[in-house]
């Protein structure tokens, strides 16, 4: 077991090495091109960082909360939110990571395999959300957190018995697998894989508490391969990012150490009203834009 996280540690560490010189080296081409002005985030951006990754660290996701604070001051355009996500939240989840692998019992093997499901859905999807249009990224993400508004209340609703299990095999690890590979994909569209991951672990009939190096592990590795394609695409507010991950890394250590003393479920509650409100607003966003680009019929 200590030498599966071992092996974890250093790989995340190279991952974090790596997404880091690609996310500078990318600052540097944008501002040669004229098409960032400052690195140097706003005081909103930073504030969005810790409000986010906070409840990040407390299991209710960081991509649907930062897109109703970006939606309320029309912080990006929405058409950059996706990869702007994954960038920006990159860092503070690596973090979280390390903190849920030393914290968190879990069998190794499988959360290598889950970990390396999502990874590679990671990447595949990646590769193609980069080419949406913004009216696509609004109402995909709009449905998608109109879903996850919903996976909300059906935890919040439904009681909850927490399994024993620490680990997988057979059919249920293939349907693990199966389940991260998609919430991965679903990652780069902008969609949250916390709130999914839990209902997974708990479908599986596993204990809840491993969902969280799993969903973290997972995100971790992810999130660096993701966040590679849409820094090569030019899809992501830069400006925005740094914020995100300055003021996310000291909001995850302070809600490790403080998580315990939150009323979580009161906050879980205020979050479902966020984002189905930010749902609606992207979905009504897709329509008009939709309506714009449509050719006025002639008579």
């Amino acid at each position: 077991m200590e030498h599966a996280k071992s092996v974890l540690y250093v790989l995340l560490a190279v991952f974090g090495v790596v997404f880091v010189a690609a996310w500078v080296r990318a600052s540097r081409v944008a501002r040669a091109e004229a098409r960032l002005k400052s690195v140097v985030p706003t005081p909103y951006q930073l504030l969005v960082g810790v409000i986010t990754d906070f409840l990040d660290t407390l299991g209710i996701g960081s991509f649907a909360t930062t897109t109703a604070l970006y939606r309320t001051r029309r912080t990006i355009d929405d058409r950059l939110l996706p990869g702007t996500l994954n960038v920006g939240h990159t860092i503070p989840t690596i973090v979280q990571a390390y903190i849920m692998f030393k914290a968190v019992e879990v069998d190794p093997a499988m959360l290598v395999s889950m970990i390396a499901a999502a990874l590679f859905g990671a990447w595949f999807g990646a590769g193609f959300v980069a080419q949406w249009s913004r009216r696509r990224v609004q109402a995909v993400m709009g449905a998608a957190l109109l879903l996850i508004g919903g996976v909300i209340i059906f935890r919040l609703s439904v009681e909850t018995v927490s399994g024993v299990a620490t680990g997988l095999s057979g059919g249920r690890l293939a349907i693990g697998v199966a389940g991260n590979f998609v919430l991965g994909v679903l990652m780069t569209m902008g969609v949250g894989l916390y709130a999914p991951c839990f209902v997974l672990v708990w479908l599986l009939g596993m204990n809840l508490t491993t969902a969280f190096p799993i969903m973290m592990g997972s995100c971790a590795f992810l999130m660096p391969v993701a966040s590679l394609r849409f820094l090569r695409e030019k899809c992501v507010d830069l400006r925005a990012t740094v914020g995100l991950t300055l003021g996310g890394i000291p909001a995850v250590l302070v809600a490790g150490l403080i998580v315990k003393e939150l009323d979580v479920e009161n906050v879980k509650k205020l979050v479902v009203v966020v984002v189905l409100y930010t749902a609606i607003s992207l979905i009504l966003a897709a329509r008009r834009a939709s309506a714009a680009s449509d050719p006025v019929p002639t008579t």
